[in-house]
């Protein structure tokens, strides 16, 4: 059931009406009946690997609390090794018998290891960080082990953040299912707007670039130069679209009963440092691997040659969670070669900007900054998007082919060429006004993000004028229901898949 499908349009409102319905002591058994329906209507059978994860854990971090010692630490080890092994199987075996029977072919064994004919369950990366963060919080004595059991099944099966997150912590979620939230116009409305503007971007924003994007990255050896240029810049802000609107669908869906749930995105294309962007994309992701792996391994407090490994090490395990392929790995490798290169050349840099004067110029800075970081993240993204390493190394050797090479060259840079490189983008899978429309629609996100600033988007538009709040409504209503890209039915969410 997907965010932008009929069904959820139906279902939320029914499960919402039902909630604010029943008496506070019910809520939670209606809330975990709607979650368990809501993710059976992908796949039901998986339900039963849900269940699997939910007792493990549930037991283990009770059973956990009343020991001490190496009990203690079994319990733990029992319950990160099934979610562990639940989540090797289903994501990441076929990856490892393909290239582990690779290696042996190199070697010379006569060795191979058969695929196993598996879907892998939507979502499963996020329930089972979400369950791992409940059991490390509470073998920290961070957190008192939940003894409801529906309670805490209703922490890891949140229908709203079930399959793509944020990825919530125990201390900030479960003790909001015991809490009694009752109806009040303004968060309601509120959540509505957050949904509406999430939906903005998924079906108006990103579901159309996604048939440029993947026109051209599907096919990608017939095209090179420009069209593989545009469709690398559309898919940066179809993911960021896509993910972004998932989450503000979640946020809002949630704010509308009554739940606050974390932000997991602030304005990421507006960083100006590597370092910056990771503060502000897929937050809870980020502050996951931050707590649970990175400080762990030791963080910045030791030597400089292990500080740089910690980094790169957490940033390859971040590129394998999000996919069992080398593409996700290299695009994991290269965001922690980004970090580790900043921080040898920042002093380097520091100067550079001195020397030419750049720091008396700081809007002008600012903008560079900007670009870089939008630059190497886009880059980035190409593995991400990438079909196979095959296909990523292609892109990466064509993607700029389209620049003139000499000086001469670039001086004749006429207006007929790009004229050219307009008409080469043009009917990959797009008309010519869908082309605009995407485009203009790139322009009033960046334009919505600027105004916004500090501010959410809801909170800025509620400090406006009465006519001027409903006419933003009824605009996004409208552009929702006319530009929304539906032709192609309903696109399933990018991190689905994750």
């Amino acid at each position: 059931m997907l965010f932008n499908s009929l069904q959820f349009l139906i279902y939320f409102p029914i499960v919402t009406i039902l909630y604010f319905w029943l008496p506070h002591k019910y809520r939670w058994f209606l809330l975990l009946t709607a979650s368990v329906i809501f993710y059976m209507a992908f796949i039901p059978k998986y339900i039963l690997i849900l269940l699997v994860t939910i007792l493990v854990d549930y037991f283990s971090a009770i059973w956990m609390e009343k020991t001490e010692g190496k009990l203690r630490k079994i319990f733990l080890v029992t319950s990160l090794t099934t979610t562990f092994s639940i989540l090797f199987v289903f994501k990441y075996f076929n990856f490892f018998a393909v290239n582990l029977t690779s290696l042996a072919h190199i070697i010379g064994w006569n060795y191979s290891i058969e695929s196993l004919g598996i879907i892998l369950p939507l979502g499963l990366s996020f329930h089972t960080f979400q369950g791992m963060s409940y059991i490390i919080e509470v073998y920290r004595g961070k957190f008192k082990a939940e003894k409801n059991l529906g309670i805490y099944a209703l922490y890891v099966m949140f229908y709203p953040q079930l399959v793509a997150g944020p990825i919530e912590r125990p201390q900030n979620l479960i003790h909001q299912f015991y809490e009694e939230h009752k109806f009040d116009y303004i968060r309601v409305t509120d959540g509505l707007k957050l949904m509406a503007w999430g939906m903005f971007k998924k079906v108006v924003i990103a579901d159309r670039l996604a048939v440029l994007v993947n026109w051209v990255y599907n096919d990608i050896h017939s095209f090179t130069g420009f069209p593989i240029f545009i469709a690398t810049i559309f898919f940066s802000f179809q993911i960021y679209c896509d993910f972004s609107g998932y989450t503000d669908i979640a946020r809002g869906a949630a704010s509308v009963m009554g739940f606050n749930l974390m932000k997991n995105f602030d304005r990421p294309y507006f960083s100006k440092s590597i370092s910056e962007f990771w503060k502000r994309w897929h937050i809870s992701l980020s502050t996951w691997f931050r707590d649970y792996l990175y400080i762990p391994l030791g963080g910045n407090r030791v030597s400089t040659f292990r500080w740089y490994f910690n980094l790169f090490f957490v940033f390859l395990v971040s590129g394998l969670w999000h996919g069992a392929s080398w593409t996700f790995i290299i695009w994991g490798g290269l965001h922690g070669l980004y970090l580790i290169f900043s921080i040898i050349t920042k002093k380097l840099r520091e100067k550079v900007k001195n020397f030419v004067g750049l720091n008396k110029y700081k809007q002008i800075n600012k903008l560079i900054q900007i670009i870089t970081t939008f630059c190497l993240v886009s880059f980035a993204w190409i593995f991400f998007r990438a079909n196979n390493l095959s296909d990523a190394i292609y892109v990466v050797k064509n993607i700029l082919t389209w620049i003139p090479k000499s000086f001469s060259a670039l001086i004749s840079f006429n207006f007929n060429y790009f004229i050219d490189l307009i008409k080469s983008v043009l009917n990959l899978g797009l008309s010519s006004l869908g082309v605009f429309l995407s485009i203009f629609s790139i322009f009033i996100l960046i334009c919505a993000q600027l105004i916004q600033r500090k501010n959410g988007v809801i909170k800025l538009i509620s400090k406006k004028p009465l006519f001027v709040r409903w006419a933003l409504y009824y605009s996004l209503i409208i552009s929702i229901i006319v530009f929304g890209f539906y032709h192609a039915g309903n696109q399933q969410f990018i991190y689905f898949q994750f």
